[in-house]
């Protein structure tokens, strides 16, 4: 793995998401917590259970039969409505791939990124288990060999296919290539995920495996020349080590450049210095036997790459397959690679001893252990480790067996971990991963009251998701709402059915989200909605509106300076001290001009802070002299002539003269957003908005607003947004506007306790549920929140399953039994 760096020399791959189901774990916090605390996540099936799952009772019986393994529940249930599938494409489909998809999603969204908004290619590199589901399942049911659907199984089965499916489902540009070599097949992809990202080929990569065997749970049989443990234990590294056992599940990690990791505020998890591949070649005892050499050559050749000393690395995953033989050939490799005089400064670990050895999803699950720890700063301990196995000579190498969980503290140089897989086949892969380096100095951070947002497929995966994140939120107590907010806002795909809330704190997040939670499931989906911009007008002046607005809101602030500015000659005073009476006096309180003036100010400021938000009207109507503002965004006439009708209009009511002469020497245009006239109570027309008659009758005649709700109602999906102080447009919408109408208002009416920024985020909560898109950029404007790890989503899981019928499973002997396969991995 070679390429320039920001340094000049190698560019390091930062780590940017995980994801996994994996024994005792239905995702990676649930794996960390059982690695870290010892558990070994094996399960022992009764007799019943494994004749029920299928396993021929006189196989079950035998003596040489161990029902043991690491499994995942629930391998048969799938959301296909998620992923667009049918029922039968669902059934006939190979469990693995079905779980690999889920965890390819799962990845994509711990990374903080939607991949429909991604600025870039996103690879997919994966592997799996043979595939025992078409010709165990399918292909012994009669009735699927009878039907159509056995002519296109072969997509949904074939592992040639799980990345490409992937990419096709999770909607993915970058390079997708299904990648097999035996049990390092993930790390191995990681290895090319790696290539591809230094190459340019894509701008992020995933990369992981899946294993799942069938039946979806069993035990094995110990026969002559096999790996597995008799005890139905693994015991890496100690003296008792009789072998492995069967471990199944998925894993899939998110890696990026680690520059642009750093541009875009990931969560950085860790950070890959080197990796490196090779083959044993022929020089061993056979095709499945392990080779020192070759081991030792594969890890030096990453320490090389990664460009660090081997006594800087304090942990290595090792492939660890506890056996008698593999273990000391394994250490001897590792000891030759680390070429180093001192001793036993290296922890030396291996996931087999908790959740076994999943196949070719075994390298990227170990990958996470030494990711997590590094995370975490904390090794986690080496379970069933009693007595090291006197072959290893430990006492004479780099390496200790931890048995307990200990901190790992940082030392002159960085935390640094390795990570082994080697391959039956000779196929043999090494990883050194770092620490993710500290973060850059604190950027303006987010404060005061913060939108978080949620969206699901279905009302009861929204419930799922709200509860998720509350309980997420309840147990980790250093999350920064920003983060989490700017996470779900950026980093998660929106579906149709949504939930948002406003919150000032963790503690009103997780209130707030209990209470989503139970009301999640009412109701259906929104239409995509048109968003018409309501212009209140001077009658809705209150001294104070949008203060904090004014104050936290650059754009705001701006466009209010701007309109003071343009007044300071017309009225001979500053109009803002009118809008915040605490910033000045109160000179013009009394004076119409000024109300009206400001009221203008404030109304023009809050469409063009929406504007810059993304929200651009695709119509809009006015009250009264609100018309005026509406015109101005029309591109009607300009900003300084809308101010001066503002106030002429004022004027004309105080019993001043001379608004037709003021009106005809502007230069009105044709409007290139759609308004309805107060006038006419419809559409304005090109030549009336140009026409200073019109503006005259407009100030004489009765505002037909009524009739232009009644207009705006004629097409539906449209989303009223009253742009100004209050909410009295808003409720004469919901008293007397026509029903199909829905109105928001963009701050509080007087009197309340919600602030006004808070009452603005509520608004455009409202508006992205009724989705209508938002820049999320835009709307945190200077602060940088930074991308963090959050539950990802509910799958709402069914069973999808084509069984074989009754007596398809032979008894054919344990050594022709479907572990055949399965017995050989190093």
């Amino acid at each position: 793995m070679m390429a320039d760096g920001m340094d000049g020399g190698t560019e390091p791959i930062a780590v940017v998401g995980l994801a996994g189901r994996l024994p005792g774990a239905a995702d990676i916090d649930e794996f960390w917590r059982n690695q870290r605390d010892g558990v070994e996540s094996v399960t022992r099936f009764s007799a019943r259970e494994l004749v029920d799952a299928g396993w021929p009772a006189e196989m079950v019986a035998h003596p040489d039969y161990v029902p043991a393994a690491a499994v995942v529940r629930d391998g048969d249930r799938f959301d296909a409505e998620f992923f667009g599938y049918t029922a039968q494409q669902a059934e006939i489909s190979d469990p693995q791939q079905r779980t690999f998809v889920e965890c390819v999603w799962h990845a994509l969204e711990d990374t903080g990124h939607d991949p429909s908004r991604f600025d870039g290619a996103v690879g997919v590199y994966g592997g799996c288990f043979a595939n025992k589901y078409l010709p165990l399942n399918l292909l012994a049911n009669e009735r699927f060999r009878r039907s159509m659907a056995a002519f296109s199984a072969r997509p949904y089965n074939d592992k040639d296919f799980l990345a490409t499916r992937a990419a096709y489902l999770c909607n993915l540009r970058g390079p997708a290539m299904t990648v097999q070599t035996a049990c390092s097949t993930s790390l191995v992809a990681i290895h090319l995920a790696c290539q591809a990202l230094l190459g340019h080929e894509c701008d992020m990569a995933l990369a992981g495996a899946v294993a799942l065997p069938i039946p979806l749970i069993g035990g094995y049989p110990v026969v002559a020349g096999s790996i597995f443990a008799r005890d139905g234990h693994c015991r890496p590294f100690d003296a008792a080590a009789g072998g492995t056992i069967p471990g199944y599940g998925v894993a899939v990690v998110a890696l990026r450049r680690l520059s642009d990791a750093i541009a875009d505020s990931d969560n950085i998890r860790a950070v890959i210095l080197g990796t490196a591949v090779n083959n044993d070649g022929s020089t061993k005892f056979g095709f499945s036997a392990p080779n020192m050499q070759a081991q030792a050559e594969v890890i030096a050749t990453a320490h090389a790459v990664a460009g660090v000393p081997s006594e800087t690395i304090g942990y290595v995953e090792a492939h660890g397959t506890g056996t008698p033989l593999g273990d000391p050939i394994e250490v001897a490799g590792l000891t030759k690679a680390f070429n180093t005089r001192e001793r036993g400064f290296c922890a030396l670990g291996s996931a087999k001893a908790n959740i076994g050895h999943l196949d070719a999803a075994a390298g990227v699950a170990g990958f996470a252990r030494a990711v997590l720890a590094l995370e975490h700063g904390e090794i986690p301990p080496s379970i069933n480790f009693s007595t090291p196995n006197p072959a290893l000579v430990l006492e004479r190498t780099p390496f200790y067996v931890p048995t307990t969980a200990r901190p790992w503290t940082r030392g002159a140089a960085p935390r640094r971990a390795g990570v082994s897989a080697f391959g039956v086949g000779g196929t043999n892969a090494h990883v050194v991963l770092e620490e993710a380096p500290a973060p850059r100095p604190a950027a303006p951070r987010a404060r005061g009251p913060q939108l978080i947002v949620l969206s699901a497929r279905t009302g009861k995966a929204l419930a799922d998701a709200a509860d998720n994140l509350a309980g997420h939120l309840d147990r980790h107590d250093d999350v920064d709402v920003a983060d989490v907010a700017h996470t779900l806002q950026v980093g998660r795909s929106g579906f149709a059915r949504r939930g948002h809330l406003v919150c000032g704190d963790r503690a009103e997040a997780v209130a707030a989200l209990r209470e989503l939670a139970r009301t999640a499931d009412a109701g259906g989906g929104v239409n995509a909605r048109q968003v018409v911009f309501m212009f209140p007008g001077s009658a809705s002046h209150r001294p104070g509106a949008a203060a904090d607005v004014h104050r936290d809101e650059p754009v705001f602030a701006e466009q209010v300076d701007r309109c003071a500015e343009l007044l300071l000659p017309r009225l001979g005073y500053d109009v803002r001290p009118l809008l915040f009476p605490p910033t000045g006096g109160d000179r013009g309180a009394d004076d119409p001009r000024g109300v009206a003036a400001a009221v203008f100010s404030l109304q023009w400021a809050l469409a063009r802070l929406w504007q810059s938000w993304g929200v651009e009207p695709a119509a809009m109507i006015g009250r009264g002299d609100g018309e005026y503002v509406a015109a101005c965004l029309a591109g009607v006439v300009d900003l300084a002539d809308a101010l001066d009708a503002a106030v002429a209009r004022a004027e004309v009511g105080a019993g001043a003269a001379g608004f037709a002469d003021r009106v005809a020497g502007y230069e009105p245009k044709p409007p290139q957003v759609p308004y309805i006239s107060g006038v006419t109570g419809t559409w304005i027309g090109p030549e009336e908005a140009v026409e200073p008659a019109h503006w005259v009758r407009h100030l004489h005649e009765p505002t037909r607003f009524d009739d232009g709700l009644r207009e705006l109602a004629r097409q539906p999906g449209r989303i009223l947004l009253e742009v100004g102080p209050g909410s009295a447009l808003t409720e004469v919408v919901t008293r007397q506007g026509p029903a199909q109408l829905v109105a928001v208002p963009s701050l509080p009416p007087g009197g309340g306790d919600r602030s006004d920024r808070a009452h603005l985020l509520d608004a455009v909560g409202r508006l992205w549920q009724s989705t209508v898109d938002i820049d999320w950029a835009a709307l945190h404007g200077t602060s940088r929140p930074r991308r963090v790890s959050l539950p990802g989503y509910p799958f709402q899981r069914r069973r999808y399953w084509i069984g074989p019928d009754a007596g398809s499973y032979e008894p054919l002997g344990l050594e022709e039994t479907s572990w055949t396969s399965h017995s050989f991995p190093s």
